[in-house]
């Protein structure tokens, strides 16, 4: 259990690391990026040790020694230091799931990178950065310093995953270290309890590193332990008149004695030690801890470092996903309490049901809260997206994103992810001219993608812009011609010619490299942005750059929708787009030539769900129409009745039903009925021959 949440906690920290380092690629000296970097390794390195990942932790330690130097200056950062790292984090991705899985030398590569560079610096002993410090600030970095640390665990660490020793050991690799085990804590055995810490400790620590280098080690427990560190001797300080401590001042410079507890020892013509334990004013374990840092000399200060308490509780996302379906299945019973208290015309069961209405709904809202998360967490893998695709194309793309904050439920941005690489990467590859060219024809060396996200109603737009080349209508009408997607006397509006591009097989690629030209990316985008339920649009201009927008749905567990019937059937359709209700009277149905009705001077194809699900029955003298809009494409679906507004609970239809089109899911209502949920844009697709006016 311990090892599995190292393991999600890395993955956060190795996304956190590699955000920093591509922020501190374009500000090296950001100090605050550097301490980022520096903590995001230091943790990874010092949690793997701990939880039994010993490759990671060894991997890691030359890395995270290169870092250490770039915060004392000693280092300068460039592009291939960050190259190295980057991978660097690859690899560890990969050996959080199997430490044997990258082969030895892909490994010893990076390794002898960093472990050459750290010797290179060790060698030269000199500052090879851009801006050298001054004389002074060269001698702190190198002064050795001695630190004494009172370690005290609260006596439950166990049950939280943590071993003291870990830490000790880890302590020791900091520098010269002598510790002295405390053991006058510990209960008779009749009152032990075998999962308690009984024992606390006293380290004596000769380093050149920083304090926040020590504090570090304790980065999980600093809040939960009793833990206090001093710089008692400053090297450069020690000179040769200084003199020594004695063991008495130790001790009361510690805090263990008075003056006069040792001015009236040392009456006795004893050894201070042997008599302090004798009178009983401590325990020989303390005079141990005061007499080893007596013999011990070195490390150096700087600025101390805290990590905040985790307010927050790290739950598996089994169990929400479970704790979504409860909140489901409880939806679905309060809408049959409803009805039932409305057909026994019950007050008191009503207002019972009311209430429950209300509690259900806010269960509802903060269950589907909790399993939201801002979307930046999916926007920051794209930057290195962009950072390497651009390398290897040769040309100068930056990324600016906007809404970051913007939340989305989890499901939605795990399955965005990959729709939102083919988007990036076609935009790379097609749309963002080399520099030349841009600069040729007066634009920025730089090209940019913007991706931004918002919400929208119960919906979430996103969208990414790209200020290339655009797309020419005439040259994808060309191509989809060749390729006979289209006949030759076809006439589409320009937007429809743009949405040619996610046709499966077609390309405006003239060759095919490593990262387009199959026709097989935005294919996949399309079917990817269907299956959450989402719509696409794409805007272009030649020459000036090309926009997708992205309409997701927030969640895909539970949502409002439309509820219809046709005969003794119910169906539901999405809330999100519905646009309005109108009737149709038979004398308009066979008026309305071609199934075309007038809506406020627009033509709007409509179709009759009874005759394309072959219900039997009559239908009424008055019908409903729902005119829903997708895409920018509106189309108008004539049912018997329209129920009203519906919280539905999406139910999957197994199997047996996947390659229905029409219909995306199914809902069980309050009377125990079962509902299909339509499958609007694909309905419209499948209806080949309306003609559906923008």
């Amino acid at each position: 259990m311990h090892r599995q949440a190292f393991r999600e906690e890395a993955f956060e920290l190795l996304t956190e690391l590699e955000n920093a380092l591509l922020e501190l690629e374009e500000n090296p000296h950001d100090q605050d990026l550097l301490g980022r970097s520096f903590r995001a390794m230091h943790t990874i390195k010092g949690s793997g040790a701990m939880f039994g990942y010993t490759a990671i932790a060894e991997f890691t330690h030359d890395i995270e020694t290169v870092f250490d130097q770039i915060r004392n200056g000693s280092t300068n950062i460039n592009r291939e230091l960050i190259d190295k790292t980057l991978r660097s984090c690859d690899l560890i991705r990969v050996m959080l799931d199997d430490e044997t899985a990258v082969s030895e030398s892909e490994r010893s590569d990076l390794t002898d990178y960093f472990h050459k560079l750290n010797q290179n610096k060790a060698a030269k002993g000199v500052n090879t950065s851009i801006s050298r410090p001054s004389p002074a600030d060269q001698s702190t970095a190198e002064t050795e310093k001695i630190y004494r640390i009172s370690f005290k665990p609260a006596p439950d660490i166990f049950f939280s995953g943590i071993d003291p020793l870990g830490m000790l050991n880890e302590l020791r690799l900091l520098g010269t270290c002598s510790i002295v085990a405390h053991l006058d804590r510990i209960p008779p055995l009749e009152d032990i309890q075998p999962d308690h810490c009984y024992t606390y400790w006293d380290v004596i620590l000769t380093t050149t590193r920083e304090e926040h280098a020590i504090r570090d080690v304790f980065i999980f427990i600093e809040d939960s332990c009793e833990l206090k560190i001093e710089c008692i001797v400053k090297m450069d300080s020690f000179a040769d008149e200084q003199v020594e401590k004695r063991l008495g001042e130790i001790l009361v410079e510690r805090g263990e004695l008075t003056e006069e507890n040792i001015a009236g020892i040392l009456k006795q013509k004893k050894r201070l030690g042997e008599m302090l334990v004798e009178t009983g004013l401590t325990v020989p374990s303390k005079v141990a801890a005061a007499l080893v840092e007596q013999q011990q000399v070195r490390e150096v200060h700087q600025k101390r470092q805290t990590t905040e308490a985790a307010s927050s509780l790290r739950v598996p996302s089994e169990k929400l996903d479970t704790l979504v379906n409860l909140v489901g299945e409880l939806v679905t019973v309060q809408a049959r309490l409803t009805q039932t208290a409305a057909v026994r015309n019950d007050p008191q069961l009503a207002n019972i049901a009311e209430e429950v209405e209300r509690l259900t709904a806010e269960l509802r809202e903060s269950t589907l809260t909790i399993r939201m998360m801002p979307i930046g967490t999916c926007f920051s893998k794209f930057r290195r997206l962009v950072r390497d695709l651009s390398a290897e194309l040769g040309k100068e793309v930056e990324m600016i994103t906007d809404g970051a904050e913007t939340e989305l439920d989890k499901t939605v941005i795990e399955r965005l992810n990959d729709p939102l690489v083919h988007i990036i990467r076609n935009s790379l590859d097609h749309g963002i001219e080399p520099a030349e060219i841009r600069e040729r024809i007066g634009k920025p060396r730089h090209g940019t993608i913007r991706i931004s996200a918002k919400h929208s109603g119960d919906s979430v737009v996103l969208t990414i812009h790209d200020d290339g080349a655009g797309l020419d209508a005439a040259v994808l009408r060309t191509k989809a011609i060749d390729r006979k997607l289209i006949p030759a006397n076809a006439e589409l509006a320009e937007s429809e010619l743009f949405h040619l591009i996610f046709a499966a097989g077609f390309s405006t690629a003239t060759k095919v490299t490593g990262i387009s030209g199959r026709g097989v990316g935005m294919d996949v985008v399309k079917k990817a942005i269907d299956s959450l339920r989402g719509q696409i649009f794409i805007t272009s201009k030649n020459g000036q750059g090309t926009t997708i927008t992205i309409r997701l749905p927030l969640t895909l567990a539970i949502i409002e929708s439309l509820l219809v019937k046709i005969q003794d059937s119910s169906f539901v359709m999405p809330l999100s787009v519905v646009e309005e209700c109108v009737e149709l009277n038979r004398s308009d149905s066979t008026r309305a030539a071609g199934r075309l009705l007038p809506i406020r001077g627009t033509l709007v194809p409509y179709v009759p769900l009874r005759e394309r699900f072959g219900l039997s029955g009559s239908a009424p003298l008055t019908e409903q129409v729902v005119i829903a809009n997708v895409e920018g494409k509106r189309i108008g679906f004539v049912v018997d009745q329209v129920i009203g507004q519906h919280q539905t609970v999406i139910k999957s239809l197994g199997t047996a039903y996947r390659n229905v089109a029409a219909v995306s899911g199914a809902t069980i209502l309050g009377d125990g009925s079962v509902a299909m949920i339509l499958d609007i844009p694909k309905l419209m697709i499948a209806e080949e021959n309306i003609c559906i006016s923008p």
